[in-house]
């Protein structure tokens, strides 16, 4: 298939990976892409999604897969469909879930959704009120996309305070921000959970943690993550079961009855409190890094998965997956999340060790091409990940290949999937 792939980052770098690791030759085109895309397949530069519709159409692209979340609010998957063109994402409509915290707090409460106790409101008078109302931590959470930062865990009162505040007056996240959730703090262990859903039919991958804190033993500012493992031991069949029933579908039809069945990747992050699976927050495309860490992890086709998915077709096929683990270290940039860093360039070692060979590799994310030279030019340059039957083996290798890698002001955990061992 000629293939397009919407994005810049590392989630979309391991889908493309996958896909040229299947039998059939694919041609993949990336919109933007990043440095690193362009060995992958071909870069473009058409930002307006009508003109870029019109490219696809000229250049017989059979399916466009979408992956970060800036696009689906913004209708893509819409302007795409009424170009009669097979694209993998939630419409605009669908994609409120994670476009608006405001609408998907209210869609759980709407359809008996397990989910913390709120209140979203516009007027600080009663986010205070509420907040008062509440034991510490307290969550306070910005209404639109803020790229993963939109969320502040306030340890006192007076902090929750200041969070809304700033939020409510434009501060913190301009219009994102004007109108605010708060919420109950939910004491339990969190996991990622991705449902690649077609509007009526889903297939549940295997549960995923990644880790938000910029440093080791979960201290610092939240990121937009900083490494993940898969599949975690902290889920049975039970809890697997628990969330199918409960959460994934539920959403689907409450979806459909909205009038926007859901088609694409529905991401759960779930609080597991006492066993029982309570709803953070739906996105609506992979986790990124858990996506890095997901796609090798299968062993079925992923572009299929893809395809059949966009064309309301799961119920034909069965995906599969190895039995191993999967550890993703991510990379990052010296400034990192403070402000963008000066560009760096990546110098990787010649792997001569066979086992870092095989079950290892690098996806790229923030980094640019400059005479034929990679350079660290975002926040989260890379990931390494390591692949492995354990996960302290799939762990010891993604870090065997952090030592390969080098750039000035490189800065990454020490401790990934320390929860599970």
């Amino acid at each position: 298939m000629k293939i397009l792939i919407l994005g810049s980052g590392g989630r979309e770098y391991s889908i493309a990976r996958a896909i040229l690791n299947e039998k059939e030759a694919h041609e993949l085109f990336f919109m933007p892409g990043n440095g690193a895309t362009s060995s992958l397949g071909t870069n473009l530069n058409i930002k307006d999604y009508n003109e870029l519709a019109e490219f696809a159409k000229s250049n017989d692209i059979e399916l466009t897969i979408v992956g970060p979340e800036g696009p689906l609010v913004e209708g893509v998957v819409n302007i795409f469909k009424s170009h009669g063109l097979t694209i993998f994402g939630p419409s605009k409509e669908a994609a409120r879930l994670e476009g608006s915290k405001v609408y998907m707090k209210n869609f759980l409460a709407k359809y008996n959704i397990p989910t913390a106790r709120y209140i979203e409101t516009s007027s600080i008078e009663d986010a205070f009120k509420f907040a008062d109302k509440l034991t510490t931590p307290i969550v306070v959470k910005a209404d639109g996309l803020c790229g993963g930062k939109g969320v502040i865990i306030a340890q006192t009162h007076d902090e929750a305070k200041i969070a809304i505040s700033e939020m409510l007056s434009g501060k913190s996240f301009g219009d994102a921000g004007l109108s605010v959730i708060v919420e109950e703090f939910l004491d339990g262990y969190e996991l990622s959970m991705f449902a690649v859903c077609d509007g009526d039919d889903y297939i549940l991958l295997p549960a995923a943690q990644d880790h938000k804190r910029l440093l080791d033993n979960d201290q610092g500012p939240n990121t937009g993550g900083m490494g993940a493992y898969a599949p975690t031991p902290l889920v049975d069949y039970e809890l697997y079961q628990k969330v199918r029933e409960r959460i994934i579908r539920p959403t689907l039809d409450g979806m459909k009855k909205e009038g926007a069945p859901f088609e694409g990747v529905l991401f759960i992050g779930i609080m597991v409190v006492k066993g029982e699976p309570i709803t953070l927050e739906f996105n609506v495309r992979f986790g990124d890094p858990e996506c890095e860490i997901l796609m090798p992890l299968m062993t079925s086709s992923v572009s299929d998965m893809f395809y059949k998915a966009a064309t309301n077709r799961l119920g034909e096929i069965k995906v599969e997956f190895s039995k191993e683990f999967a550890v993703g270290v991510v990379m990052a940039s010296a400034d990192y999340p403070y402000k963008n860093s000066t560009p760096a360039e990546i110098i990787v070692d010649d792997v001569h060790h066979e086992e870092i060979e095989k079950y290892t590799h690098i996806s790229y994310a923030g980094v640019s091409m400059i005479d034929g030279k990679l350079y660290a030019d975002g926040g989260r340059v890379l990931v390494c990940v390591g692949i492995g039957s354990t996960i302290k083996e799939a762990r010891d290798r993604a870090y065997m290949r952090c030592g390969q890698v080098h750039f000035a002001g490189k800065k990454l955990r020490t401790d990934i999937a320390y929860q599970a061992l």
